[in-house]
């Protein structure tokens, strides 16, 4: 929960590089990237760091954040709004990111169907009666696939300066690393999951025997979660408050998929019908220049595109024609694009998104662009 409130004070015996909340953050970047989780839930988010960080994880779909402080979610919550680069190229994914104010030993629906949950420097705040409701409401109702909960190494604090009984005043205990491993281990057996220890930290050379500054528990469920059990004690209202929610546009989307489809055809078909009339413009200077070498029509050889339109052009009989002042191209042209075939998937498809966005031959075979100002 506290983000790093004496730990970069830490000059005099103790210096971490990168800091440790960096440390920490790091720490679950790196497993969601080994598990790729799509449903990603922050408990104790604060001022939103991680959950920022998080946004830029390809996998993830599903961003949520919970604390008890309104206001420190409030400072920074805006950098999790899409940016205008997020409209002008919209991702694959979708991704939905909600900030909710509330209680960690209150369950509340919306905090259902997650992969992963973290609780980063959040328990060691909990009341004691908090404490005693927290591990029911993450483990036996929430009951993600992978747990993550770090918190201080009460051993390690004789290492700091100016650290006496707790690291930071909101503080209501510390626990050793016997302390923190004997209530996982409990919790982990009563909810049917695995855990495993680790941290981020590290002790001085010879004074390993401290373990790492930050302890860091990883639970994983043993058995995959029945929908019965998912819903056998889901509460019928909410009690949190969402105090912010950004859907980012996405290709999944048809609307931005649309746009996106109907950007590459204009651009790609603008550039075929420049090499088309480069090509045009270089015959006639060549028929000007040596009459005796007449041709029956002003068509370009495919040696005037590029390599890759020129096998399309010879292999599947997709040439691009000029009549009058209107270039012609297929649209099968155009689908053969990598970009634009990607994008839609199927020729039908792709036919029906531009569909009354670009102007088509009469049988709608091709896009028509006029050449009158060229």
């Amino acid at each position: 929960m506290d983000k790093n409130f004496q730990e970069e004070q830490f000059t005099g015996i103790i210096k971490f590089t990168p800091p440790l909340y960096k440390q920490r953050y790091q720490f679950i970047k790196d497993l969601v990237g080994k598990y790729k989780p799509k449903k990603v839930a922050d408990l104790g988010c604060a001022d939103c760091t991680l959950l920022w960080m998080l946004k830029f994880c390809s996998c993830i779909e599903v961003l949520a954040g919970l604390d008890i402080c309104a206001s420190v979610m409030k400072e920074k919550m805006h950098r999790l709004s899409p940016l205008p680069a997020d409209y002008l190229q919209p991702a694959e994914r979708s991704l939905t990111v909600t900030l909710h104010h509330g209680s960690v030993a209150h369950k509340d629906p919306c905090m259902l169907g997650f992969d992963l949950v973290t609780c980063i420097e959040l328990i060691e705040h909990l009341e004691q009666s908090e404490l005693k409701k927290f591990p029911e409401v993450v483990f036996g109702f929430m009951a993600p696939s992978i747990v993550v909960i770090s918190t201080p190494n009460s051993e390690f604090n004789p290492l700091l300066p100016g650290v006496t009984l707790f690291r930071h005043p909101d503080h209501k205990f510390e626990w050793n690393r016997v302390q923190f491993q004997s209530w996982a281990l409990e919790t982990a057996r009563r909810y049917d999951y695995s855990v495993e220890f680790t941290g981020v930290g590290h002790p001085p050379t010879g004074m390993e025997n401290v373990g790492f500054c930050t302890q860091i528990g990883v639970f994983v469920r043993k058995y995959p979660q029945t929908s019965e059990s998912a819903q056998s004690e889901k509460p019928t209202e909410a009690v949190y408050k969402t105090v912010f929610k950004a859907v980012y546009p996405s290709l999944k989307d048809e609307k931005y998929l649309q746009n996106a489809v109907v950007s590459e055809v204009i651009f790609t078909a603008q550039i075929i019908k420049q090499s088309l009339l480069d090509c045009l413009m270089s015959e006639h200077e060549e028929y000007n220049d040596d009459p005796t070498e007449r041709k029956s029509k002003f068509q370009p050889s495919v040696n005037c595109f590029s390599e890759d339109l020129g096998k399309l052009v010879v292999e599947k009989s997709m040439e691009p024609f000029v009549n009058g002042n209107v270039v012609y191209i297929p649209l099968t042209t155009i689908f053969s694009f990598p970009k634009v075939n990607r994008l839609c998937g199927t020729f039908e498809k792709f036919c029906k998104l531009i569909a009354g966005k670009v102007t088509l031959s009469s049988d709608g075979s091709a896009v028509m662009f006029s050449t009158e100002h060229e």
